[in-house]
């Protein structure tokens, strides 16, 4: 890292940090098979979508075992409206069975055992493991912060999870769960695919606006 580059990650930080005090995970969620479930289900989709269909699903599905005995046609039902549901469906049952044969019927703690579920890469174990247990696994890469990282210049990567090694050289490990959060809302409400607010960006002072 170069010492420029350097001290505009610092103000990266600071900034976000002063934009986004509370920054925290919008998938509404009690416990850490919730927010599975949730981010299972929000690929592709909003989190507001998500958050209309998880409140059905969870009065039927309360927990892993009650959702491994499902039917798939039961599951595709209450999820159709996310999105890519059939193939939703299969990882959420695929999970569930896992969690229950595996593990107890608990979320694990870690992430080898996590990415070994159906339907969970490090973007998903990454969101439970840093909100539900305060696990700093690494950063969450979706296509919010990917796009946010590279108009700020921080990667010229495309894949996922090159990006995540490369934040997580920028910032220390005690910032990773806080600085996913608010690079996720600031790619959410600000810096969008279509139409950046840059006018009125907290950020605009040290972005160099790659490709925008």
């Amino acid at each position: 890292m170069t010492v420029a580059l350097g001290e505009r990650v610092e103000k990266l930080q600071a900034l976000l940090a002063k934009a986004y005090p509370e920054a925290r995970c919008e998938l509404a969620h009690r416990n850490a098979y919730e927010l599975l479930v949730a981010t299972i289900l929000s690929a592709q989709c909003t989190d507001a979508r998500v958050n209309q269909v998880t409140p059905a699903f969870f009065a039927r599905f309360p927990n892993p075992q009650a959702l491994a005995h499902a039917s798939q046609e039961e599951v595709e039902e209450l999820i159709k409206s996310t999105g890519f549901y059939r193939n939703k469906a299969k990882a959420l049952l695929g999970m569930a069975k896992a969690l229950v044969e595996r593990h107890g019927g608990e979320v694990p703690r870690d992430m080898e055992a996590m990415v070994q579920l159906p339907g969970v890469g490090r973007k998903t174990a990454n969101v439970v493991l840093g909100t539900a247990y305060g696990l700093a696994t690494g950063i969450v890469v979706d296509t919010h912060v990917a796009r946010v990282a590279q108009r700020l210049g921080l990667t010229t990567a495309t894949d996922p999870e090159r990006i995540e090694q490369e934040l997580m050289a920028f910032f220390p490990k005690d910032q990773w769960i806080a600085v996913g959060h608010r690079l996720v809302l600031h790619g959410r409400y600000v810096c969008q695919a279509r139409k950046p607010a840059c006018s009125s960006c907290v950020l605009a002072e040290i972005c160099p606006r790659v490709g925008v």
